[in-house]
């Protein structure tokens, strides 16, 4: 039998630029749930497909103990496909349906295997992740982002691989289908790897490991154990870089001292040498090995310097790898209105019945988490307050100076670089206050030129935010779908210290718990089949602990 297992053997990979992704990565990843964890845009989907098979890397060896099953982030098909196309279940599906029809061909039997409920293991799968209107022959190119997303999703839980390799599954999945990921996830009984951000999905992975700039690095234990240690490892490394800095001063200071004394030393014979009358050739001799001496000095310490800054500077590059990214907080615009937004009687495009009609008035300043499942009509209500879409009847009010990101991104041009779109929003700025500011969200001045259509998504996710929170003028309101998508770690943390210091109104669409609950909302509109309800703090936990939502 096969030892199930995936391996890096001195792996390195180059980008088409030339530019080097990461290099000498060695590491061995065993039959067990492991989450794979690190900063946007370090190279975890390209490490992912190197693993699966579908890269081969520039240098070293990828080594597989049995099958592998890839998803990625986002489910295609080509034209003509199926949503059992997307699954990866065609060809299974069809040597089932000649078995039926009365094949006896052993290659129908060796692609079915034993796996004679498939179909109906597909449509219960299916059902379970909202998707119960499918059948194995819908048109894929019928289905929404989302819905192509779970399709090959659950088509992944199906499969016989040895070694499930899933990039950032939970996203486009709403709160009941993320708890029915984790748990077929826990009963998993063979290799997962699991690229992600969403905390609750990693705190059921039995190892943590963490790609950065400095290569791999395993932690034996879930999302919790990893966070301890991270924080433990971002102090060790300030206290590193703070005792480097004091030698480096006590190092120059010796060498100051050094030179000092060199040159007393210097003076101190040239002046004997006049008062002792000595011949001019002795003095030039004596001179030129003074001059010797004093470059032989002057070379060691310009030596002793260079390391002095280099032990600072890798000290400095360790501090920060691990660095909290940063979301400044927002300047406050003109005085919040009592009452900020208006929808009177409106019908939503789109919306199904339940829905379609919602009727809300809230007050400037409000913080309202909006939580419902998939296609209940949350991005369509956004975009509405937005003024992306028309209502299809009723009368909207919302404030001009409001901020929208859309679940999408469609408000970046693909084709400009960040700086510039973030330059063109913001005419009046200085280019360098920009240029510090999506270096501190994580786009340095390269990433932050480069086309964003060539960006990761959660570098494009940054630059979105940057094109949505530093407007000028600030906006009042921020209307956020699903901002947590694609944010590393540490970008998601640092964009909850910035929420919630915010001090003007928050509409946010999320299925991501922990992510709603770092904001300090006061209330939640809910979408299911009764309709819109707004909810304050009290009757949101009332339903909660009773479990009546969704």
């Amino acid at each position: 039998m096969t030892h199930t297992h995936l391996t890096l053997d001195d792996v390195s990979y180059l980008l088409p630029d030339g530019r080097v992704l990461f290099s000498h990565l060695n590491m061995r990843f065993h039959a067990q749930r492991i989450g794979l964890v690190g900063r946007n845009g370090v190279g975890k989907t390209v490490l992912a497909r190197l693993l699966a098979g579908e890269l081969r890397p520039s240098a070293g060896r990828c080594l597989r103990g049995g099958t592998t099953h890839y998803l990625a982030q986002r489910a295609g098909a080509p034209r003509g496909d199926t949503a059992a196309g997307l699954a990866g279940l065609q060809a299974p599906l069809d040597a089932l349906a000649r078995i039926e029809a009365g094949s006896v061909d052993a290659r129908d039997f060796e692609l079915l295997g034993d796996r004679w409920d498939l179909r109906q293991s597909l449509e219960r799968e299916w059902r379970r992740f909202g998707l119960g209107h499918l059948r194995p022959e819908t048109p894929a190119d019928a289905l929404s982002g989302g819905e192509a997303a779970r399709a090959a999703l659950c088509g992944a839980i199906l499969s016989d691989a040895d070694f499930l390799i899933l990039d950032e599954p939970s996203n486009h999945l709403d709160r009941n289908q993320r708890q029915a990921l984790i748990e077929q996830l826990s009963l998993w009984p063979r290799g997962l790897l699991v690229i992600s951000h969403d905390r609750r999905l990693l705190a059921g992975m039995e190892r943590i490991v963490e790609l950065s700039p400095q290569g791999l690095a395993s932690y034996g234990g879930a999302y919790d154990f990893y966070a301890e240690h991270k924080a433990q490892e971002q102090a060790r490394a300030l206290q590193t870089l703070e005792q480097r800095k004091q030698e480096r001063l006590r190092g120059q200071r010796a060498l100051r001292e050094q030179q000092e004394r060199q040159e007393r030393r210097q003076a101190r014979g040239e002046r004997r040498g006049r008062e002792a009358n000595q011949a001019s050739i002795l003095l030039d001799r004596q001179q030129q090995r003074s001059e010797d001496s004093a470059g032989k000095l002057r070379r060691q310490q310009a030596a002793a310097r260079e390391g002095l800054d280099q032990a600072v500077r890798e000290a400095a590059r360790r501090a920060e790898d691990d660095a909290a990214v940063v979301v400044h907080a927002l300047p406050q615009g003109r005085a919040l209105p009592r009452t900020a937004i208006v929808l009177d009687e409106v019908e939503l495009p789109f919306a199904p019945p339940a829905t379609r009609r919602v009727g809300l008035s809230l007050g400037g300043g409000r913080r309202i988490g909006v939580l419902g499942p998939n296609g209940c009509g949350k991005s369509t209500l956004l975009k509405v307050l937005a003024g992306q879409l028309r209502p299809v009847a009723g009368r909207v009010r919302s404030p001009a100076a409001c901020a929208y990101l859309a679940q999408d991104l469609d408000g970046l041009d693909p084709s400009r670089g960040a700086i510039e779109q973030l330059l063109a929003l913001n005419p009046a700025a200085r280019e360098s206050r920009l240029r510090m500011l999506l270096a501190q969200l994580g786009l340095d001045a390269e990433r932050a030129a480069r086309p964003c259509g060539l960006l990761s998504g959660g570098e494009r996710l940054k630059a979105a935010l940057a094109y949505a929170l530093y407007a000028d003028p600030p906006p009042q309101w921020l209307l956020l779908d699903e901002p947590s998508n694609h944010l590393d770690l540490p970008s998601l943390q640092a964009l909850e210290a910035m929420l919630r210091g915010y001090r003007g109104g928050l509409l946010v669409v999320s299925h991501d718990e922990g992510f709603l609950d770092a904001l300090g909302l006061d209330g939640w509109l809910t979408a299911d089949e009764g309709g819109w309800r707004l909810l304050d703090g009290a009757e949101w936990e009332k339903r909660v602990i009773n479990q009546a939502w969704f």
